[in-house]
């Protein structure tokens, strides 16, 4: 049979003339009502449409719109969290960069701005004086001393009072000089914990110990902390024995690098066996003491961070500390952020958060317009700063990107 084609325009063809059209044939064109009335959709069956026969506006139309800020937001801060619970020092992922100022690894550069060993970045500033050893009587300072593996003999006051009271050399053998007990004679069960009180505000980089006689109690460290928790080693290991003087007062200096002022320090046994024979005279501290100046502007940047891919937009999470006063977020406090090294940096503007901890406080920016870039770094501003009445902690930064 003949194939008939219809060139008539007035014949109108409906869904019963056209039942399976198969959509890989309409190539060009739009289809409404007018072209094929009453066409229901149930009857394009087979093939598929190409993307440009279906306009953007039809599809986004009925797509819900993700905002992911918050979930990025929760994870930047159980990061911060999770580095402030193990005392993580600054690290980053495929993501994000986190510090918590456990050292200062991850800040850049600083200016009228310092780190303080409770783990925080203010414009306080510590300027130390010149170091000398304390000889004097500190029995009433209020220092307290606890031992662990071991217990003190020879003494019938408080040990507290015995070794720092000054004295260089035994005399009565009762009441003022301490010694290791016979029965212990393993050194690394052993730890002398010294706790110099709140108030106390100076730094240390050397001691010296005063023995009744020259014989060696084994091999020791020297460690200084600010939460009586986590240490850090001041001296790796020395060998606690006198090497200087005569008759009954030996002793020995011993020396290290530190500027940082600690609360509480402590002697941990190493290796080798402790001796009774000696008493143990006394403890002398080589000390500076700390002016602390509040510098009303300073800033600080953390250090550069490789992404993985260009950046045009980024995020931040900071947790701060109102330790004087009530700092102002954008104004006392200001955070900028840039993709670029530092070249170019866009100042953000930052939102309040549910606080972060008791006295910690929070506030984050998400989706920061900045300079494309591969190099990320942040910067914190402090103004308006001003001891006793207004001091900013920032005590850690989660850069998003």
């Amino acid at each position: 049979m003949a194939i008939i084609k219809v060139r008539n325009p007035a014949i109108d063809l409906d869904a019963a003339e056209i039942p399976n059209i198969d959509a890989s044939k309409i190539t060009s064109g739009s289809l409404g009502a007018d072209r094929i009335p009453g066409l229901a959709a149930s009857k394009i069956t087979t093939g598929t449409f190409d993307d440009a026969r279906i306009a953007a506006s039809n599809v986004s139309q009925h797509a819900t719109s993700f905002d992911d800020n918050k979930l990025v937001n929760d994870i930047s801060t159980l990061a911060l969290r999770q580095a402030s619970d193990q005392n993580k020092s600054a690290y980053n992922t495929n993501s994000q960069s986190v510090d918590v100022f456990q050292d200062a690894t991850g800040i850049d550069t600083t200016t009228n701005a310092q780190r303080d060993a409770s783990e925080y970045v203010s414009s306080v500033n510590n300027l130390l004086g010149s170091f000398s050893l304390n000889t004097a009587d500190r029995s009433s300072e209020g220092i307290v001393m606890s031992f662990s593996g071991f217990t003190p003999s020879g003494t019938s006051t408080n040990v507290d009072n015995v070794w720092f009271d000054g004295a260089t050399v035994y005399s009565d053998g009762s009441d003022e000089d301490w010694y290791f007990p016979n029965s212990n004679a393993n050194t690394p069960s052993n730890i002398i914990s010294i706790d110099m009180g709140s108030s106390y505000n100076k730094v240390i980089n050397s001691f010296r110990l005063y023995l009744g006689n020259g014989i060696g109690c084994g091999v020791w460290k020297f460690q200084g902390s600010n939460d009586n928790s986590n240490f850090t080693d001041l001296l790796s290991s020395f060998t606690w024995q006198g090497t200087s003087g005569s008759g009954q007062s030996f002793y020995s200096d011993f020396d290290f690098t530190n500027t940082t002022k600690y609360r509480y320090f402590r002697f941990v046994g190493v290796s080798g066996n402790i001796s009774s024979s000696p008493y143990q005279n006394s403890i002398m501290l080589k000390e500076a003491s700390i002016t602390q100046t509040v510098s009303a502007t300073g800033n600080f940047t953390g250090t550069t961070i490789t992404a993985p891919s260009s950046v045009s937009e980024m995020g931040a999470i900071i947790t701060y500390q109102d330790n004087a006063g009530t700092n102002a977020l954008n104004t006392d406090i200001v955070l900028q952020l840039s993709a670029d090294g530092g070249s170019n940096y866009s100042t953000a503007t930052l939102t309040a958060l549910p606080d972060f901890s008791t006295g910690i406080k929070m506030a984050k920016v998400n989706d920061l317009a900045v300079t494309a870039g591969t190099q990320l770094k942040y910067k914190i501003n402090f103004a308006n700063q001003a001891s006793g009445s207004k001091e900013a902690r920032i005590r850690g930064v989660a850069l998003q990107y």
